[in-house]
């Protein structure tokens, strides 16, 4: 279980990224952050496996407080985090079970991991997973070859394989097309449910964290102002996210809003003609 309680991040400036923000992620729930852009989403992600530090407040994985362990502590604790990245952050000269295999390295000695010598067991799984998030065949090619969806499941395929405590996803559609969004997000409730551990998810579209995810934690302004199911995320609750509590026609974004969405399902229906997954 993830614990999250008062943290917070001031950048040198005074400026304030998070503020107060508590929250739990357990199970083998799927937790969305969802809020407008500067809301905290990624820093928040990014606080917990302290890609960014945190300035202070409490972040506990099964028992463990993250926040104080050493710079050695933390590269062992990390293997128990498989991040999952917006730009998928894999070495595009490298093979794609290169790729995967390399979520392992946290578990080998430096010797074995600087001669790439890793396990038979690991490199079976490897291919399992592959198979399994559908770019089995796939693992001698370079991932510049790849489609950003292709890209996407590699990502997670390495994750996987670290056989993690916790997921942790930074926007993992933000670079697919809506289709592929649909599945990208269809295969991590999967991983939460086939491997029984949390995914706690930085989303920009709500309508995909209403669809696949358990439970919605709302931010403006670096604070939790909504915390709960996706059907209790109402108009009203969005205004809030969004809105600072005003409504649409308040905003003036009430037409704007039925454009976009027009617009979106425009994209899904071609998506769903020709598939670039």
């Amino acid at each position: 279980m993830l614990t999250i309680t008062d943290l917070e991040k001031v950048y040198p400036t005074g400026d304030k990224a998070l503020q107060g923000v508590s929250m739990e992620v357990q199970g083998n729930e799927v937790v969305s952050i969802i809020g407008p852009s500067g809301a905290g989403k990624s820093t928040l992600i990014k606080c917990v496996n302290r890609l960014t530090e945190p300035t202070s407040g409490s972040i506990v994985l099964d028992d463990e407080e993250l926040t104080t362990l050493s710079k050695k502590e933390l590269r062992k604790t990390r293997r128990d985090m498989g991040m999952i990245f917006q730009e998928f952050n894999l070495i595009e000269r490298l093979t794609v079970m290169e790729n995967v295999l390399s979520g392992r390295l946290g578990y080998m000695s430096s010797w074995n991991a600087f001669r790439r010598n890793f396990d038979e067991e690991d490199i079976q799984n490897a291919y399992e997973i592959l198979d399994r998030v559908g770019v089995g065949g796939m693992e001698n090619k370079r991932v510049d070859e790849l489609s950003g969806g292709q890209r996407q499941r590699v990502g997670i395929a390495r994750a996987i394989l670290q056989r993690p405590k916790i997921l942790l996803v930074d926007e993992p559609t933000s670079a697919l097309d809506p289709e592929t969004s649909f599945e990208v997000m269809e295969m991590l409730t999967e991983i939460a449910r086939e491997e029984d551990i949390p995914v706690l998810i930085n989303i920009h579209e709500v309508e995909l964290a209403l669809d696949y995810t358990d439970r919605i934690v709302g931010l403006t302004d670096g604070e939790v102002v909504f915390n709960g199911t996706p059907s209790e995320l109402d108009e009203s609750a969005r205004d809030t996210i969004y809105r600072s509590g005003k409504t649409r026609a308040e905003t003036g974004t009430e037409g704007q809003s039925q454009s976009r969405t027009q617009s979106s399902s425009s994209e899904i229906t071609d998506a769903s003609k020709e598939k670039s997954f």
